[in-house]
């Protein structure tokens, strides 16, 4: 199936519109001496530097665009009035012959600035501040109530243990015999750590000073008290 074909009157209008202006600026160029393909470029020229505003003032409304727009707009219509019957073609003035022979040079100069000018960067809005944080109040938590307390079950006596069979006094332990001379040397070191520390010696010290078993330093001790 084919889609149906959709007049737009707005459309109709512009190729009226672009026609006439085209064929208006062709007649003025080729009275002012510009003839051949010369002439139908000037059309052309006209039109590209209109192309080149309107997409220019679609990302920027700037005073270069609008000054732009203003020149092709008045070569556009000027050239319409022109031939309108206000201008004698056959004698075309001085001035307007040099208007139209400079016309090239000048919408060049209009596309390139348009073109290669570089857009005014957007600007960029300001940060919003971030919100405050909103303070946090401890509020005192309602105090638990007491648990009830609970009857102790009822523990039965337990019965006693039977006697135990008394064990037999430990033997003791026989003497252990230190040599005078180990003694004379633990005494020595006992009196040089009284002078350092102001304390007695103990045994677990005597002991690793002297380098001997616990309970040969328990008996040293014993003689040094």
């Amino acid at each position: 199936m084919f889609r149906s074909i959709r007049i737009d009157a707005v459309l109709i209008q512009a190729v009226i519109a672009g026609a006439l202006s085209f064929a208006h600026l062709h007649d003025l160029a080729e009275a002012a001496g510009q003839t051949g393909w010369k002439a139908w470029a000037y059309p052309v020229s006209v039109d590209l530097l209109l192309v080149a505003v309107w997409r220019r003032l679609r990302t920027e409304r700037s005073k270069l665009a609008w000054f732009w727009f203003l020149v092709a707009l008045v070569a556009s219509l000027g050239a319409n009035i022109a031939t309108a019957g206000l201008l004698d073609l056959d004698h075309v003035p001085a001035w307007l012959r040099i208007l139209v022979a400079g016309w090239p040079a000048l919408a060049f100069l209009g596309g390139t600035l348009l073109a290669h000018t570089p857009t005014d960067p957007a600007p960029v809005p300001a940060p919003e501040p971030a919100p405050r944080p909103v303070p946090v109040v401890d509020r005192p938590t309602a105090p638990k109530p007491d648990p009830e307390p609970v009857p102790d079950p009822e523990i039965p006596t337990p019965e006693p243990a039977p006697a135990l069979p008394q064990s037999p006094a430990p033997a003791t332990a026989p003497a252990v015999s230190v040599p005078p001379a180990l003694v004379d040397h633990a005494r020595k070191i006992a009196t040089a750590h009284r002078s350092r520390t102001g304390a007695d010696i103990d045994a677990a010290t005597l002991r690793a000073r002297l380098g001997v078993p616990e309970d040969l330093a328990g008996a040293i001790a014993a003689q040094l008290a």
